[in-house]
């Protein structure tokens, strides 16, 4: 064990592994996290409109290089198809970056659903295990999912240009704090 490490616990060191050298990592990337999703949660238009341009452009890229991989690939039997995917791709960036709002309704749409169904999988889920007692939790769980799916779902599509900026920076803000308490904890661990 090093210096450091061997003044923690055998559980301690298993747990923060490298960690345990460096907590200063954690906490400057908890820091930039809560730093962006601030301005996420405040700029919730301006992060949607980036968040799903980035991603029109990321489609845009992936089928530019699907197709000159495919030009490139003489003789092999899916060339054709893999050009219908490249295909594929670009048209979804191009749509993306020529209709930013109507991307955001469908993210949006997907989003709502997607909390709605794993919100009531969830509840299913609390139901079967009432027997122990950590049950309540999941169905806490499944309840928020389920209501802010309903939500979201309830102001769709007016609510589609800031919606997935405001969950995306209530994301980076939740796992900035995260980091940021874990690099303390880390870092007074190791003390």
């Amino acid at each position: 064990m090093s210096l450091m490490t061997s003044q923690l616990t055998d559980t301690q060191a298993k747990i923060l592994g490298a960690l345990a050298h460096r907590p200063g990592t954690l906490i400057w990337m908890g820091l930039l996290m809560i730093i962006l999703g601030s301005i996420g949660v405040f700029a919730e238009a301006f992060f949607s409109i980036a968040s799903i341009s980035l991603m029109g452009g990321f489609a845009l890229a992936a089928g530019i290089m699907q197709a000159l991989h495919a030009l490139q690939a003489r003789g092999w039997k899916s060339v054709s198809i893999q050009l219908v995917f490249a295909l594929i791709y670009v048209a979804i960036g191009v749509i993306v970056w020529v209709s930013p709002v109507a991307a955001l309704e469908g993210v949006t749409l997907y989003m709502a659903t997607l909390l709605f169904a794993t919100g009531g999988l969830r509840l299913v889920t609390a139901f079967q295990h009432t027997q122990f007692s950590g049950w309540f939790l999941p169905l806490v769980s499944a309840a928020l999912s389920i209501l802010l799916g309903g939500l979201i779902l309830a102001g769709w599509p007016d609510n589609s240009v800031w919606v997935p900026g405001m969950l995306i920076g209530i994301e980076l803000l939740l796992q900035g704090w995260s980091l940021f308490f874990l690099g303390l904890a880390a870092k007074n661990a190791t003390k």
